[in-house]
Parts: C-alpha cells; structure tokens; sequence
C-alpha cells in the first residue's frame, strides 16, 4: 500500500497539517492524522515509548507540563479517555481541571466561545475536548487565543487521534514495524471515529493492507474512498491476518434497524475462537473498548493469550504524555519565536 506521505497532499490535508503544526514543524494541536506524516507519527510514538517506563516508577511524574494548567472539557462522556488524560497530566506535573458539562454554564445557555474565553482567562494552557460534533475540536483550535493547546479526545464520527495512537504503539510493541502486516477492522465502522483514525495511522505507518470487515449497514458510504480492502464474509476476511481490530456497536449513534438483532450480529461478526483460529497462528487481538462480551467478542478470546486489551489501555497514558508535552513544547517554540519576531519589529 502507497503510504500517504508520499502523495501530494489534498487541500484538506494541507488545511490540517497548517493548524496542527508550527512552522517548524513541531505539534501545535492534535486534532486529527490527517495531514501529519509518517516522521511525526512516529515521533509521537518514540516519545511514548519513553515516557512507558515513568508508570513503573515509584514516583509516577515528571516535571514536564508542571506549572501548566490543562482543563479536559468533555461535552460526551467518557470513563476511560478522561481518566487516562487525567492521569497524563498528571503524571506530567500539570494541574488538571475537569469540567463538568453537566452543570457547567454552556447547559445554562452560555455559548461555547463565551466558555472558552472565561477558561482562558483563567490562564488555561491546554484544552482536551470531547464532543458528539464532529469538527468541534477544530472549531475550538481556530477560536483560542495562540499559545493554547487542543487536543481531540473523540468528536463525532470524525477522529480519535490518540486512540489510534495507542492502538499503534501497541502494534508496533507486538509487530516492531508495520510494512507487510495485514490488519482488519471489524464491526460497527460507519459510527466509529476510531476507525477512521486507525485507517490512517496504518496507511500512513506502511502497513500493507487494511481490510474492514463488517456487514454493509454498517459501512459509511464513501467506503470505498478509504483505500481499504471489504469483506462481508468474516471468515474469509480472517485469512492471513497480523491484527483484528473489534469495534463495540455503538447502539447510541444508530438510527433505525441496522441488524437483525445482537444474536446474529455475533453468529456472523463476533470474535470467537474459531473465526480467530482462520488467522496467523500469531495475530494479535484488539479492541478499543468499551467491550461487550457475547457481542463482539468472545471472553475467552478477550482474556486469552493473543489478546493485547488491556496492553492498549496502558499505552494510552504513554500516548497521551507524549501528545500532551509534543503540543506543549511546539507552543512554548512559537510563542518565543512570535516574541522574538515581535522585538525585532519594535
């Protein structure tokens, strides 16, 4: 498979990569893979890498974000990605502040704006956003005052940068590289934005095929944009593969009756001991959780020897450590480079 670096970049790539980095090239923001190339993606996962060894330590912190303020603004919920972000922070020295949206002043008619503006006046330095909207974390990276950064835990349909992140650490701890491997992604892609950021974390890391594995309802329509293989047929598609990828069905997002019902969703497109005995005898097991058991997976394959869950939720916080001080540092570069520039005027 060509890897995306190497095409010349869409306008909307251009667009991404103009707001997510400085103009030397360093992390602003972290809003979505699109238009990042296969150094930096790589960059962030060497980074990771060294900061896996600080939850080993008896002291789980470094000095790194500390005197930092980093506020995670959640407007979906979320258990895992905020704790995991809340331990980020926290381990790297910043003071976290989370917002409940619930009883914040945006449920009582403020604007979105209008919150931002008081959380930067409260000398915010870091703003980790989750929303149902697709594209509002870019919105808000758009609208902050230059210095603050924004980092997307999930919006809408549209990205999951970190959780792809994680998966691929996670892959490259199990598989050292990603050229030759072949990797599937099944269930429920039309509603996930984490397949749409594995999607192009593999393509642009080099692995060599990506097949999406799902029933045709639940398929976006512009799948075949992708650049992926599909296959209907699960067994099939298990053939020679390095990595299965299980999505949760997210019943929350479906609009009218997209399967017959969970009964025949599992016979068909659960992960079982079977179906995973079609792949390579060393292929491992994901899932981005949460995972319902009996649904898309089967418990023994979720707590069995070639699953590596619980390995993704570990490297989450090293993902998160590494984005959140990447972004931190590429602001801390351009706010001293706007000075500097700023004093040469004057």
């Amino acid at each position: 498979m060509t890897e995306l670096a190497a095409t010349p970049l869409s306008a909307h790539d251009k667009a991404s990569r103009n707001l997510q980095l400085t103009a030397d090239g360093q992390l602003r923001h972290f809003i979505t893979l699109d238009g990042l190339d296969r150094a930096m993606l790589t960059d962030i996962l060497d980074t990771a890498d060294s900061f896996i060894e600080v939850g080993e330590r008896t002291i789980k912190k470094v000095p790194l974000l500390r005197g930092r303020t980093v506020v995670n603004l959640f407007f979906e919920s979320s258990t895992r990605t905020r704790s995991t972000f809340e331990l980020a922070a926290k381990r790297l020295s910043a003071d976290v502040l989370n917002l409940d949206i619930n009883t914040s002043a945006t449920s009582k008619g403020e604007s979105l704006s209008d919150t931002l503006l008081n959380l930067e006046a409260m000398a915010s330095d870091m703003f980790v956003v989750r929303h149902s909207q697709s594209g509002a974390p870019h919105f808000i990276a758009e609208s902050v005052t230059p210095g603050v950064a924004i980092i997307n835990a999930g919006d809408g349909r549209h990205a999951h940068p970190t959780q792809a992140m994680l998966d691929m650490l996670t892959i490259r701890q199990n598989k050292q590289q990603f050229e030759g491997l072949k990797v599937a992604i099944v269930g429920d892609i039309l509603h996930s934005r984490v397949a749409r950021s594995q999607i192009r974390a593999l393509q642009t890391l080099g692995a060599e095929e990506v097949r999406l594995i799902a029933p045709g309802t639940l398929l976006p329509a512009d799948v075949d944009s992708l650049g992926c293989t599909v296959e209907y047929d699960m067994r099939k598609g298990m053939a020679d593969l390095d990595v299965v990828i299980m999505l949760r069905l997210q019943k929350e997002r479906m609009e009218g009756a997209l399967l017959p019902s969970e009964r025949e969703f599992y016979r068909l497109y659960g992960l079982d001991t079977d179906k995973l005995a079609l792949a390579r005898p060393d292929c491992i097991v994901m899932h981005p959780g949460p995972i319902n058991r009996g649904v898309e997976i089967e418990s023994a394959v979720a707590d069995g020897p070639q699953s590596v869950i619980l390995n993704q939720v570990t490297n989450g916080i090293a993902i998160r450590m590494a984005v959140m001080s990447m972004a931190m540092s590429g602001q801390v570069a351009e706010r001293t480079s706007r000075s500097r520039q700023q004093g040469g005027e004057q």
